[in-house]
């Protein structure tokens, strides 16, 4: 078989052929507006990787870039089969839920002095030991561990085999590590999202933009990275639309399986959404202030994820899809 689609062009492919999930352009102006409002600030800036991780190390501390590669390895999946069923983990008085119990599990595991971010350890740890980095402080457990039972290594060692390039870095990380080979088949063709693959370079441009480091070049190859969180704000916001027989499955709850048509249109449709976003935030900065647009789709992921985090409760009647996949 050929080779996928990129993750813009699938988007592009798919939302043309899409039957159940919708870009709207009105709401698409209507984020574009609200990222205008934002052009000054931190928050569209590379510094929003420090939000949406903020239980990170210092970007500047030795442990930061390991961190990152041990969380967003295992970074899948953290849906709860029940609302009221969820994984809790608490750090420093602070109970959290979905992919903060991970962080927060993980830099626990440092504070009590395991050394999970040593590559050899983390190379080398049993599903043992796994299980009582991630434990839960209630009876549900974090979903998925033993697909999280990944072996990794150094991250800066490894990923300097691609230059400083961030769409060489996604090839390789998609290349040699076959957990992040986030690829489906629509309509007979191979296409691709590498949401994983994509947010471990954006992590990466974080820390190393928060160091004042290596600059990397063509972020904007980049897409926003496709789960199940963002495209929930995206219909919030107005710029996508469900069809009622997709809305009504999961209001239902149907659990739709990886490659599914459905689950292909959401995250397809989000990433063309955000793009749309992108494009018409690049419009007005020209038209109204006469510059050019320094906002990548990494950086308008880096905000909608902690804004739907803080819009949960907003954003409690439009349903989250689900989907039990390693890929995100």
């Amino acid at each position: 078989m050929e080779p996928p689609l990129f993750p813009r062009e699938s988007g592009q492919f798919v939302a043309e052929r899409s039957q159940d999930v919708f870009v709207e352009e009105e709401g698409v102006q209507k984020v574009a507006e609200m990222l205008y409002a934002l052009r000054d600030s931190d928050e569209l800036t590379a510094s929003g990787w420090k939000k949406a991780n903020p239980l990170a190390p210092a970007a500047t501390s030795d442990q930061a870039l390991n961190w990152m590669f041990v969380v967003d390895t295992m970074n899948f999946s953290f849906w709860p089969e029940k609302e009221t069923q969820q994984c809790e983990v608490t750090f420093n008085g602070t109970t959290y839920t979905g992919y903060m119990t991970l962080c927060a599990a993980i830099t626990r595991a440092m504070e009590e002095g395991v050394p999970i971010t040593d590559p050899k350890f983390f190379s080398q740890i049993s599903m043992e030991e796994l299980a009582h980095v991630l434990r839960s402080d209630n009876e549900t457990p974090m979903p998925m561990l033993h697909e999280r039972h990944q072996h990794g290594g150094s991250f800066r060692s490894f990923i300097s085999q691609a230059g400083d390039d961030a769409r060489k870095m996604v090839e390789l990380v998609v290349e040699k590590i076959p957990s992040y080979r986030d690829e489906a088949v629509y309509e007979g063709k191979k296409i691709a999202f590498y949401k994983r693959a994509q947010i471990l370079v954006a992590d990466f441009w974080g820390i190393m933009a928060a160091r004042g480091e290596a600059v990397i070049t063509n972020m904007d190859w980049l897409t926003m990275f496709a789960d199940y969180r963002i495209p929930q704000a995206l219909v919030y916001l107005g710029a996508l639309r469900y069809s009622d027989a997709l809305m009504g499955s999961l209001k239902h709850g149907e659990l739709l399986r990886s490659g599914d048509r459905r689950e292909v249109e959401i995250r397809a449709c989000s990433i063309l959404a955000v793009e749309r976003i992108r494009e018409r935030l690049s419009k007005l900065l020209q038209e109204r202030d006469g510059r050019s647009c320094g906002v990548n789709s990494a950086i308008i992921d880096f905000y909608l994820w902690p804004y739907a985090k803080q819009h949960h409760r907003e954003m409690a009647h439009i349903p989250i899809h689900h989907t039990r996949s390693v890929y995100y």
